[in-house]
């Protein structure tokens, strides 16, 4: 099929792929339209790019957004008290702290900085005030990235981040997959006074590609169930809060 070509080509272009499946241009531009809008593609200048990297984190938003939504609502449960207690949060542009914030739509006093373009159009009417980065938007992950998102970022400080993962270890610490996504956690672990990683139980032992945080800095590890003894260890040790 032709999902299956460009996925395994990765990157390929229009006239390629109407030469493989004997169609025209215009048959493969309407089929390439179908694929992005499902978030399995990016459209480029007569090409195409195939979107899930081998490590998961080229997902479009959306796609993410159906993924496992059991894990994150029993997350969002769990942190709920947590982020409860505090007036100022910074938040990453994932789907699992997406889900979080939305629980705390009634409360007003508070203030959530974010990089995510979708927090404001979910939760427009949420009680609590928000604040967006902007910087360069990102139509994959529908947030914004690049050195204004950064600059804006460093000019307010945070009771706590509220950051999600690709992957962690306990050697390695947490990882992602993005370079560009990854930056933009590591300023907001800096602005802000403790961490919170919300993380479901198939992103413990996993390897991702760009090594986000190491795990002394994380103050709060919240999973919807627990995992194995070695991290419940790890964590009583280091005096990381483990909440499943």
């Amino acid at each position: 099929s032709l999902k299956r070509q460009i996925e395994a080509s990765r990157k390929t272009s229009v006239s390629e792929l109407s030469e493989t499946f004997h169609v025209t241009g215009e048959t493969i531009r309407r089929d390439l339209d179908k694929l992005e809008q499902e978030g399995f593609v990016t459209r480029t200048h007569g090409g195409v790019v195939w979107n899930a990297d081998p490590l998961g984190g080229g997902m479009h938003f959306l796609r993410r957004k159906m993924k496992n939504p059991e894990a994150k609502r029993e997350i969002a449960g769990k942190v709920y008290s947590l982020l409860e207690s505090h007036k100022t949060i910074a938040a990453d542009s994932s789907t699992t702290v997406l889900e979080s914030l939305r629980m705390l739509s009634s409360k007003s006093d508070l203030m959530v900085l974010t990089n995510s373009a979708v927090v404001s159009q979910d939760l427009a009417d949420a009680s609590f005030t928000i604040l967006e980065t902007g910087g360069v938007f990102n139509a994959r992950s529908l947030s914004y990235q690049g050195t204004l998102a950064k600059e804006n970022l460093k000019r307010y400080n945070v009771e706590l981040a509220v950051i999600s993962c690709k992957g962690l270890m306990i050697d390695q610490g947490v990882m992602d997959s993005y370079e560009t996504e990854a930056e933009i956690k590591k300023v907001m672990l800096g602005q802000a006074r403790e961490v919170a990683l919300l993380a479901d139980h198939t992103k413990f032992n996993q390897m991702a590609f760009v090594h986000l945080a190491d795990l002394d800095q994380i103050n709060y590890i919240v999973t919807d169930r627990k995992p194995d003894e070695p991290w419940v260890e790890y964590c009583a040790e280091h005096g990381i809060r483990l909440i499943y």
